[in-house]
């Protein structure tokens, strides 16, 4: 009895303290939309537990993932360092950033351009020479550089998901639901960097369309995908391509049939949702510790758009025990290639193996 009223007086006194301490965040309130059902296109199956398991248990958090002009799949861990899978299998870690890489592309030079999360944009020779390419627009620094894609003209489109938040706070950033995201553009000619869009809710992927007049950008939070107009009579617009979708997405790729690949690191959260209408309670969570934080469902979920935005396919694994927490999706040579944030492994699916969308695969 006596451990029992110990036990009691430390609990009462550490919630006391949760309750008297100030919040890391400032919540803002916001009417999360109705999830959409999981039938149709979005209906449940196991297409991903197809995929060819690549590195496994040899690499942690293959982010995103990229093919280089040697063949080899590159892609960045948690620990910093960018990692080599070769067509043989054998794995070699290249480099270390000193930061964490996530979204990454191959320019037309054969540099790797990395966006990581606490260096900036970066540009990686084939010989590992690195340079920072830009960490800070309008005066404002990166905190949390995310995805980038090579335009057509070879300008770099890349976001910098919050101005506030680092990537390991990332479910803070959640919580206080305020705009502190923006899409960005790097010019090579003249090293410029501008700002296109601001004041978005955790800007993630970003994917230019083939004939460079528009760029897709997924505005996580909100569960939705933007399309901001960069040429034609359109220039400076932007229009929702897809909203209310049924997980948060993350990166997103285009294939040579103009199809948009996004990958979903998990499904919507009604707990999540209903907190969002209720900004004291988040402010509340936000002080708990980490155990006691929302954690996202063990999923693997992938959907291709058309260029309309319409959904064509998608493909689970419900049990997130081969693939889960897919963070990007890569089309290379009619394959599939998924990254993770905390997986030990990447994922590997031929189109040809994906109903309606194998007899029109790239």
């Amino acid at each position: 009895m006596k451990w029992l009223l110990i036990g009691l007086l430390v609990l009462f006194l550490m919630s006391g303290g949760v309750l008297l301490a100030p919040s890391p965040v400032d919540s803002k309130a916001w009417e999360a939309p109705k999830p959409p059902p999981m039938t149709g296109v979005y209906a449940p199956n196991e297409y991903l537990r197809q995929a060819e398991l690549l590195a496994l248990g040899q690499v942690y958090g293959p982010e995103d993932t990229t093919v280089g002009a040697d063949g080899a799949l590159y892609a960045g861990t948690q620990d910093g360092k960018i990692i080599r899978v070769y067509p043989d299998g054998r794995v070699d870690t290249w480099l270390e950033t000193g930061g964490r890489p996530l979204g990454m592309v191959m320019d037309g030079r054969g540099n790797l351009l990395v966006a990581d999360s606490g260096k900036g944009l970066l540009s990686i020779t084939p010989e590992g020479d690195i340079t920072v390419l830009t960490r800070e627009a309008a005066g404002t620094p990166f905190r949390f550089t995310d995805d980038l894609i090579v335009a057509p003209d070879g300008r770099i489109y890349f976001t910098d998901a919050s101005s506030r938040f680092g990537q390991q706070d990332y479910l803070l950033d959640l919580l206080e639901m305020r705009p502190h995201g923006r899409l960005l553009r790097y010019n090579p000619k003249t090293r410029k960097t501008e700002v296109l869009l601001a004041n978005l809710h955790f800007p993630n992927g970003v994917a230019v369309s083939p004939e460079g007049d528009y760029v897709l950008v997924n505005e996580t939070w909100k569960y939705r995908i933007l399309k901001h107009w960069i040429a034609g009579p359109k220039a400076g617009r932007t229009e929702v391509f897809a909203d209310n979708l049924p997980g948060f997405p993350d990166n997103l790729a285009i294939d040579h049939a103009g199809r948009y690949w996004v990958a979903f690191p998990t499904l919507r959260n009604p707990r999540v949702d209903a907190m969002h209408a209720k900004p004291w309670l988040k402010n509340l969570v936000a002080k708990l510790p980490d155990s006691f934080k929302p954690k996202p469902q063990e999923y693997g979920l992938v959907v291709a758009f058309d260029a309309t935005g319409k959904a064509l396919v998608s493909l689970h694994d419900t049990t997130g025990s081969h693939l889960q927490e897919i963070t990007s999706v890569n089309p290379h040579d009619g394959v599939l290639y998924f990254g993770s944030l905390h997986n030990d492994r990447i994922g590997k699916l031929s189109m040809q193996a994906i109903p309606g969308i194998g007899e029109h695969s790239e």
